[in-house]
């Protein structure tokens, strides 16, 4: 024991937002360290598997990589679905926090972000991951409890708090007092579905095929979860012609772009309700002084705030950096003993 101890590098402590398009990594004492999307590419040579790249040197052979080399996305809505390319990327990003690979194992405490609806089998895939990386202990913390501790809500006192996270593949709600979950709720609707929407809506309009990474684009630059009043902007848009075959450019317009998000949008209103018509009246009265609060890439997409206020009722915030909210509600609850109670041992 002795000389495992000695025999290892001195680490920090991490907390890591495992998220389906994007990993955030807070070291203990120095915040957010790593935030790159969540991609790995495999070369296969000679019927082995080795890992090319991860993170944002990945993303960027999405769709662009020849027969030997495939970029896999190991987390669908929230959770590990490849278990082993899972655990590459984790540690991969253990290292990069710490400034880089070494020969000697370091053995951080790591806390790990997780839907508040995932199984226990789920949650086991991401301990596992997370030890076989190199964790020496995981704990777990809830998605909406960290996006609440790192948008500064009051999650330790007896007043009712209610956050919306929008993530990339699932969208968690909860109300929270006193260190725990009073009501929480998800639903497996967020930015992906959205590209997904955005896609669908040109191939059935312009007949044109687009890639994961033009409609993500497309999403940033003209959606909107509200129709657009007036004259709408408008991009011009590459892809594949399916019935002509060949390369061929578009213009599309805001107005089509509010239409097809129309529905995962409608998807998220209509959770947020179902949680708000579950909730105990005592706290449903601290909620309509709070509001609700947004975290989580999807808070971002312009008007989200606005349609979630016009179907409630209710002031909505955005939470400072939503993008980071739930990683650094995990660093604080790391760092922090009063929030220790929301942690659990994986």
């Amino acid at each position: 024991m002795f000389f495992s101890r000695l025999l290892r590098l001195p680490s920090n402590d991490l907390a890591i937002d495992l998220g389906t398009v994007n990993t955030v990594v807070y070291a203990k004492g120095k915040g957010i360290v790593v935030n790159e999307p969540s991609v790995v590419a495999l070369e296969t040579i000679d019927g082995i598997r080795r890992v090319k790249a991860v993170g944002a040197s990945a993303k960027l052979m999405m769709g662009k990589t020849p027969d030997q080399i495939q970029t896999i996305r190991p987390l669908r809505d929230g959770v590990i679905a490849d278990l082993d390319v899972a655990e590459q990327m984790i540690k991969h990003f253990i290292d990069k926090a710490h400034g880089g690979a070494s020969r000697l194992p370091r053995y951080p405490e790591i806390v790990v972000c997780v839907p508040s609806g995932s199984t226990s089998v789920e949650r086991r895939a991401i301990r596992d991951a997370a030890t076989n990386a190199g964790a020496s202990k995981v704990w777990l913390i809830e998605e909406p409890m960290a996006a609440a501790i790192g948008a500064g809500l009051p999650v330790i006192e007896p007043i009712g708090a209610m956050v919306v996270d929008i993530g990339g593949g699932t969208t968690e709600v909860a109300v929270l007092s006193l260190q725990g979950l009073a009501y929480s709720t998800s639903v497996r609707v967020g930015g992906d579905k959205m590209d997904e929407a955005i896609g669908a809506a040109i191939r059935r309009k312009h007949n044109l095929m687009i890639g994961e990474a033009t409609a993500e684009r497309i999403k940033f630059e003209l959606g909107t979860a509200v129709r657009p009043v007036g004259e709408s902007a408008t991009m011009r848009v590459r892809g594949r012609h399916l019935s002509e075959g060949m390369p061929k450019e578009v213009e599309i317009t805001q107005m089509e772009v509010a239409e097809a998000l129309a529905e995962p949008v409608s998807q998220i209103v209509s959770v947020v309700r179902t949680a708000l018509e579950n909730t105990a009246p005592e706290l449903s009265a601290d909620i309509v002084e709070s509001g609700i609060v947004l975290t989580g890439g999807g808070a971002l997409l312009k008007g989200m705030d606005r349609a979630l206020s016009l179907s409630t009722g209710l002031p909505v915030a955005v939470a400072d950096d939503p993008l980071v909210c739930v990683a650094i509600g995990a660093g604080r609850a790391l760092e922090d003993l009063a929030y220790r109670g929301v942690l659990t041992e994986a």
